[in-house]
């Protein structure tokens, strides 16, 4: 077995499962190292290497800059054909690009719409190729990554409308895409696993409730760290017991003290606690479906995704939290070279398949 093949073994087969108040979370250790407090050997091995980034960071921001840093060149880990079909979703305002990734089946599967990450502003459908074929193939799903607009050209609600509407038009073509209609998911990783969740909102919204599952990894829906009754963010949350510089300023660079963010994604137009913006601040989630997030341990959205995991228990929602010990965000991007990335992708599949066998 290889050293690659043992990690994975060692993250299905060594996790500690805590059960309260109706939620399930789940910490997978680092595979190949017994201390806590410190970052996994491929994420220090990776910061290290890139050192010099973090010695004086540039404070000017650069949108395009921004926009070609972002995303790893990652690794096809799939041992079956996946094919891949390129479609275009007719939409009133401009036809949506979408990437299809389908295994090979002949009676009708489940389908699922994912969302990449970006800040809302930057991110592609290349970087998530590996990770969409992969889960394709793990959940014996069609995959759909939808080429969202981006912001500032294209602010709030734009990118969400055309995730929403992305899933309205499979739901509506379920039939000629050889697809279940009623076993359609969200997923989405970080910027979109906001837009995963604020499709389940809308769907709420408008009481029909068609979407039968929601994977959110490292999701922002807090999108000012704003405190509530149940959230607070704090780095002494965070347990660093080693490389305690290197660990605060991965966990702090995800911090966004002068709002970039809400500047280029809401552009002034709408408030920061809108719950499409920010679902930790929706009302009501009690008819959100059931639910998958991934946290990773240093990662500075993982205490406002406990906190939604939280939320969504208490609201009655079957929610599944899972964390990642010493993984900084991003951490899927990385398929091929973190041993987490692949396993993210088999408890994404596994929890559609609990929901659909």
């Amino acid at each position: 077995m290889s050293l690659y093949a043992q990690w994975m073994e060692s993250l299905k087969s060594t996790n500690h499962v805590v059960v309260s108040n109706h939620l399930e979370t789940v910490i997978k250790p680092i595979p190949d190292a017994d201390r806590t407090g410190d970052l996994d050997p491929r994420v220090f091995a990776t910061l290290t290497a890139n050192h010099s980034s973090h010695d004086e960071p540039d404070t000017t921001f650069d949108l395009e800059v921004a926009r070609a840093s972002m995303g790893w060149p990652n690794r096809d880990q799939t041992t079956t054909d996946i094919k891949t079909e390129y479609l275009m979703i007719p939409s009133e305002d401009g036809d949506i690009p979408v990437r299809l990734y389908r295994p090979h089946h002949t009676e009708a599967i489940p389908a699922i719409l994912f969302f990449h990450g970006g800040g809302f502003f930057g991110g592609t459908l290349e970087t998530v190729e590996n990770p969409c074929k992969l889960l394709a193939e793990r959940a014996n799903a069609v995959v759909l990554s939808v080429d969202y607009r981006l912001a500032p050209e294209h602010p709030f609600p734009a990118g969400l409308n055309d995730c929403y509407r992305a899933f309205e038009w499979v739901y509506a073509n379920a039939t000629e895409l050889n697809v279940l209609r009623d076993q359609i998911a969200v997923a989405g990783d970080s910027a979109g696993g906001n837009l995963a969740t604020a499709c389940c909102l809308m769907e709420q919204e408008r009481g029909e409730g068609r979407i039968c599952y929601q994977a959110l990894v490292y999701p922002v829906v807090n999108l000012g760290s704003i405190p509530t009754d149940d959230f607070k963010w704090a780095l002494d949350a965070y347990d660093i017991s080693h490389h305690h510089d290197l660990i605060r300023g991965v966990v702090l660079a995800l911090a966004d003290p002068d709002s970039l963010l809400n500047d280029l994604y809401l552009q002034g137009e709408v408030d920061v606690t809108h719950p499409l913006v920010s679902p930790l601040f929706a009302d009501d989630v009690s008819g959100l479906p059931p639910t998958l997030i991934v946290t990773a341990e240093y990662d500075y959205l993982r205490l406002e995704g406990e906190a939604y995991a939280r939320k969504l228990a208490r609201a009655g929602v079957p929610t599944r939290l899972i964390q990642y010990r010493g993984m900084d965000h991003a951490f899927m991007d990385k398929l091929g070279d973190y041993p987490q990335a692949d396993d993210c992708m088999n408890v994404i599949a596994k929890g559609l398949k609990e929901l659909t066998k």
